[in-house]
């Protein structure tokens, strides 16, 4: 029996909106067929239990190896462990993409480093900013 089924899960879900946008991108619009919210709702039960299937069994592998934070392999592990290992290549892809993304994100600097301007003088600029913006609302 799952967790679920025990209501482990009930305060768990995904976004609805996020679901239905990722139906309707696979669903051909020229077939006509749409997507019931009541078979939605279903789906996102059916990930959600997925997903704590996977992180499950994943922090089972975590643990026999002494690990306390789940790694990127132990996903993997799991997935093949649980018969799903046909998902590993795209998981993988999806790894690498959010590292690139980390990347992006942390070669873009601190605003507040990259101004060479003090606390203070940051925050006299943002007064006479709002003195400035005070006077024309005037």
């Amino acid at each position: 029996m799952s967790d679920h089924e025990h209501g482990a899960n009930d305060d768990l879900s995904l976004p609805k909106a996020t679901v239905q946008k990722i139906v309707s991108e696979i669903l051909p619009p020229s077939t006509g067929v749409s997507f019931s919210k009541e078979a939605r709702d279903v789906l996102i039960e059916c990930c959600v239990e997925f997903i704590t299937l996977i992180s499950s069994e994943a922090n089972d592998i975590s643990e026999k190896e002494a690990k306390k934070t789940i790694a990127c392999d132990h996903i993997t592990k799991a997935l093949e462990t649980l018969g799903f290992g046909d998902y590993v290549p795209a998981v993988l892809d999806a790894a690498t993409a959010h590292k690139e993304t980390q990347k992006v994100r942390e070669k873009r600097g601190n605003k507040f480093e990259e101004s060479g301007m003090s606390i203070e003088e940051l925050q006299r600029l943002q007064e006479e900013q709002f003195a400035a913006a005070r006077e024309r609302h005037n």
